[in-house]
């Protein structure tokens, strides 16, 4: 990759919306909504992406308090395959509407494949075969099949009828511009599925709240997310074992020089006191390993767990 080109998504990724014409009311700077009592929180936060050279983009947001902490909240950051969270609601919005089933069987050609991450090309190499509709969904978000997400995309009308859809919720930080196989083509146009971390826990309030789609849609996205097991070192790394986590992880490929554009993990921890803290962490641009990428997330995390904890007591 040339410099020029790595330059150019940098610049992209991390576009700092400044002026008040942007600013969403709902995704403040962090020095607008962090209060007294969250001063240990931010310390700490901010002492823990010390440990890479990245970007990185925090939003917390306690959905039962409304207490938030937002960091670095004015950037893009590329989303990777987190943005297929937002794509299944996008299909589950038209299980509802009547235009599709969750038992209906989708026919997957086997020109759909090529070389990226696909347990569902694992499984049926020869393709030509339905699977039905609630099966791709779920390897769609659970385990972040990427030839799954390009079915599902083309299926429900491309890139633009999801970010419309989205869009429509109010949540407007958010870009879903491209589909897997695009991204795996070149190394910038990952760059092009952006959002802001406030962005997302926007979107994790909307399910939350379950105001966007029909309970039994909005109840097979929450199976499909607490079924999610990739990246078990990020949001549930230091988490005790037995909570609930709700999540969708994201993760770029790295340059030859060890650049990693993404490093991400959104959801939603069900709190021991019966809380919902909603999490989106976005760590971008960063030279450091894999392993303490995923640890800036995991003690992220934690902070924020412990936090919540102890503000309710």
């Amino acid at each position: 990759m040339k410099v020029l080109c790595l330059t150019a998504a940098a610049c992209l990724a991390l576009a700092a919306c400044s002026s008040p014409a942007n600013r969403n009311p709902q995704a403040t700077d962090s020095t607008q909504t962090v209060t007294d009592k969250n001063a240990l929180l931010r310390k700490t936060i901010d002492s823990i992406v010390t440990q890479t050279d990245g970007k990185v983009g925090v939003s917390i947001l306690n959905l039962d308090t409304r207490d938030t902490l937002t960091l670095n909240d004015t950037a893009h950051y590329p989303m990777q395959s987190a943005y297929k969270f937002p794509i299944a609601m996008a299909v589950l919005k038209q299980v509802d509407e009547g235009k599709l089933k969750l038992d209906q069987p989708i026919f997957v050609d086997k020109k759909w494949y090529y070389k990226t991450h696909s347990p569902l090309r694992d499984s049926m190499p020869n393709g030509n075969a339905n699977v039905p509709l609630s099966r791709l969904t779920g390897l769609m978000v659970s385990l972040s099949d990427n030839v799954a997400c390009d079915r599902l995309l083309d299926l429900i009308g491309g890139e633009t009828a999801a970010n419309d859809f989205i869009h429509s919720l109010g949540v407007t930080d958010i870009a879903i511009v491209a589909s897997e196989k695009k991204m795996h083509a070149a190394w910038d146009v990952q760059f092009t599925n952006w959002c802001r971390p406030s962005a997302y826990t926007q979107l994790l309030d909307i399910m939350n709240k379950g105001t966007a789609l029909s309970k039994t849609s909005n109840d097979f996205l929450w199976k499909i997310m607490l079924e999610t097991s990739t990246a078990p070192g990020r949001i549930r790394g230091l988490l005790p074992k037995e909570l609930q986590v709700a999540h969708k992880s994201g993760t770029s490929g790295v340059q030859p020089d060890g650049l990693a554009a993404a490093t991400n993990d959104v959801g939603i921890v069900l709190l021991p006191n019966g809380q919902k803290l909603a999490i989106a962490v976005f760590v971008s641009l960063s030279h450091a390993d894999a392993d303490t990428r995923d640890k800036i997330i995991a003690q992220i995390t934690k902070a924020a767990y412990d936090h919540a904890l102890s503000a309710g007591n």
